[in-house]
Order: structure tokens, then sequence, then C-alpha cells
């Protein structure tokens, strides 16, 4: 199936249409306004401003419903827990039609629970086309999400990287950065050596 990759600027994420899913929901409702009528479902990676900052404004021009793993949707209400006051903001008032667990399916696409970054950030997994939607949890020039923001952590960081190095990840579409729809494995395993633990 095809990914529509629709770059962010600047500090705003990169967001992903595959299906009648968005993945990430940083960019405007302009940059989004062509597919309106596909998207059925935003699935966010992780509660971070950046990657939400438009999430409610999209949902209603689509009429669209919006997930996110449970262990983030409570840092929504807390300012620091979404980065809000870096962009000069408040946490967007949000309405999860649906929260994730690890395991779960949207349209096809498996959630996998990566902590590290945030305590409730995913990826998202299409096996059939092997590629994986990771947002901050790794980019494809082998760097990672901080893990110095409130809910980060470096050890959990490291078991969700290895949990995703198992896979036989083709197209790696992160959160920040290019996209590569080729050897997406070599960029998850580079960044576990550049953390000193492959």
């Amino acid at each position: 199936m095809q990914v529509r990759w629709i770059p962010g600027e600047g500090y705003w994420a990169n967001a992903y249409l595959r299906g009648n899913v968005l993945v990430d929901a940083g960019v405007t409702p302009m940059q989004v306004a062509p597919h309106r009528d596909e998207i059925e479902w935003i699935v966010l990676t992780h509660c971070h401003y950046d990657h939400i900052a438009h999430a409610h404004e999209i949902a209603h021009m689509c009429n669209a419903g919006i997930c996110m793993h449970e262990a983030d949707v409570a840092g929504l209400s807390a300012d620091e827990r979404t980065l809000a006051m870096m962009f000069g903001e408040r946490a967007p008032v949000l309405g999860i039609a649906r929260p994730l667990r690890d395991g779960d399916t949207v349209e096809g696409l498996r959630v996998i629970h990566t902590p590290g970054h945030t305590p409730g950030g995913i990826c998202l997994w299409d096996e059939e086309e092997k590629n994986l939607f990771s947002g901050d949890t790794v980019f494809s020039d082998g760097g990672v999400g901080r893990t110095d923001f409130p809910g980060g952590s470096l050890p959990d960081l490291k078991a969700s990287l290895e949990r995703l190095a198992a896979l036989d990840v083709k197209g790696l579409y992160p959160g920040h950065g290019m996209a590569v729809e080729t050897n997406g494995a070599v960029h998850i395993k580079a960044a576990l050596r550049m953390l000193g633990y492959y």
C-alpha cells in the first residue's frame, strides 16, 4: 500500500498517510487538506507537541478518530509532558477515540509499544509491506529520540530498539528527517551501535 510522506518543516514532525490512517499530526491542516476524504484515523506516535499540535483540527476536518497509546494519553493534560511550552503553546485538548496497547491493530498496522522517548511511544508495523512508522524512537540516520525529557528512559529506549532490530524492516518512516524505502533495519542496528549496545 502506498505511503504518502507529508514532511514537517523545521521542528515539526513528519506525517504519513497510509490508506485511511494518518500517522502523527504536527503538520498543518492545509498540508493534509488534499487527503481529507481519505483519512478515518489519526494515530499519534507519542504525546509531544510537534507530533500532536494540529490533531484536533485535522480530526474535525476529516471526521477522523484519534488514537494514542494509553500510557501517553495522561500526558496530554500536562504541558511539561507534551513539551508545548517549548513552542510557546499549551497542551491541546484532544478527544482520544481509542487508547492503544501493544499488539493492537489499526487498519492493518500493528502497534508496537516502544517506550524510551516517552512512556507511551509507539511504532506502527506493516508486516505485509515491511514498513515501520517509527515516530521518534529511531530515525533514518541511526539517531534516536532524546531521553532527557520528562518520562524519558535510556534503558527503555534500548529495549525498544532491540525489539525493533528483530524485525525485517524495509521502509523506515521516522518522525523527523528523511524516510527510507529499503534497508530500514540497517538504520535501527546503527542506532543500537551508536548507543554502544550492538
